[in-house]
């Protein structure tokens, strides 16, 4: 057993190479495409109602788009964390290496927080508008900024409001693909490592990235109404959870085809896949992420949509599939980033990672950094109403 410099105790098996020993993508790295999940998940179920004009998912699309941007807020940090000099990360974007897949997230990031904040001050403006009229000293102004400073919301007014509304989130569809899909095809694109280099990487990456976000708006939408006693519209959570339903059998089907199909095609590096998976990886692999995570969630679906269930036990099965879910894409992307820095390279030997508890990237930090998208997420509720009343 080996205590390395970041404090993670290792243990290894066989023979590993010196460069293999250390783990250099670790607790952080599992968190940033986590996090940028939820967002680009949250955000297409807002773009369900705004685009595709699914009505029943009317009483989250205001929420849900507060709940992408709380994340998006959040989603740079756990890579601050990491670096060893975070001020240093502008460069990538002063200088940036046109042949580098890292260079383009922070344009895509910019450009994404752009068309969402945007999209929040359109839809919300009316109610902008009312707000401002009724409040005083600093909260007015803050109103009139959001707002753009008019109060005009005639039929035409609003109407043209509802085109840019469309506009914004049908640019934000393709645009949130591509901040969690790029993420996939980073890892994808690490040939000299087996478990990674598969062009099924960026899918599955986007898949669960649905999963994540769909899962957290529910969760969170039962969690505040009951809170705050207030009902629930028991028809949009079935289409959410339909919805969710569906992303998820496409998203597991993907994940268990790469590992057959690396089973199948039997390279030269499957040996040492296998090993891995059956190894270092078994619990959090087999036992957690397939069997816990998403064979017991395919049985939760199978019962609560295709049985007729009451109310109540309808919206705990709801609530408990969605936390089985978020755990289960917290677990694929440990496997996912840890799991394939496990093997050495000279196709003999693994590593076995254990992160610390006190330690920049360990799991204090860790649960810090998920706790501040829900406290940005409190200040926004602070500003922006999150649920549209009857009236609205």
């Amino acid at each position: 057993m080996d205590v390395l410099s970041n404090g993670a105790v290792t243990t290894v098996s066989n023979f590993v190479f010196p460069n293999d020993l250390h783990v250099h993508w670790s607790m952080m790295i599992v968190l940033y495409p986590y996090i940028t999940g939820i967002v680009a998940g949250a955000f297409i179920v807002s773009s369900l109602y705004h685009v595709f004009n699914i009505k029943a998912l009317k009483p989250v699309s205001r929420f849900s788009l507060l709940f992408a941007l709380a994340f998006l807020a959040c989603a740079t940090l756990p890579l601050l964390v990491h670096l060893g000099h975070p001020e240093r990360s502008m460069n990538m974007m002063i200088t940036p290496s046109p042949s580098s897949a890292m260079a383009g997230f922070g344009y895509i990031y910019a450009l994404y927080g752009i068309v969402l904040v945007l999209e929040i001050l359109f839809i919300y403006r009316p109610k902008l508008v009312q707000l401002q009229a009724g409040s005083a000293g600093w909260m007015q102004k803050i109103y009139t900024l959001l707002s753009f400073g008019s109060d005009n919301v005639t039929p035409e007014s609003l109407a043209l409001d509802k085109k840019i509304i469309k506009f914004l989130a049908a640019i934000g569809i393709p645009m949130a693909c591509l901040l969690h899909g790029y993420v996939g095809f980073i890892f994808g694109g690490v040939k000299a490592n087996p478990t990674w280099s598969t062009p099924l990487m960026p899918v599955i990456f986007l898949l669960s990235a649905c999963v994540s976000g769909i899962s957290g708006i529910i969760l969170l939408y039962i969690l505040t109404k009951k809170y705050r006693r207030e009902s629930l519209n028991l028809e949009c959570i079935k289409t959410c959870f339909n919805y969710l339903a569906g992303f998820f059998i496409i998203d597991f089907t993907f994940e268990m085809l790469e590992v057959f199909s690396h089973s199948y095609l039997r390279s030269g590096y499957h040996h040492m896949v296998e090993g891995l998976l059956n190894g270092p990886l078994y619990i959090s692999f087999w036992v957690a992420q397939v069997f816990m995570f998403s064979v017991v969630p395919l049985f939760l679906f199978g019962w609560l949509c295709l049985t007729r269930v009451k109310d109540r036990l309808y919206i705990l099965g709801t609530m408990v599939t969605s936390g089985l879910l978020l755990l289960q894409v917290l677990y694929m992307r440990w496997n996912v980033v840890i799991g394939g820095q496990l093997m050495s390279k000279s196709a003999r030997g693994y590593t076995e990672f254990h992160p610390q508890w006190f330690h920049k990237e360990g799991i204090i930090t860790a649960i810090i950094l998920m706790s501040l998208p829900f406290i940005v997420l409190f200040f926004l509720g602070k500003i922006f109403p999150f649920w549209l009343e009857e009236s609205e």
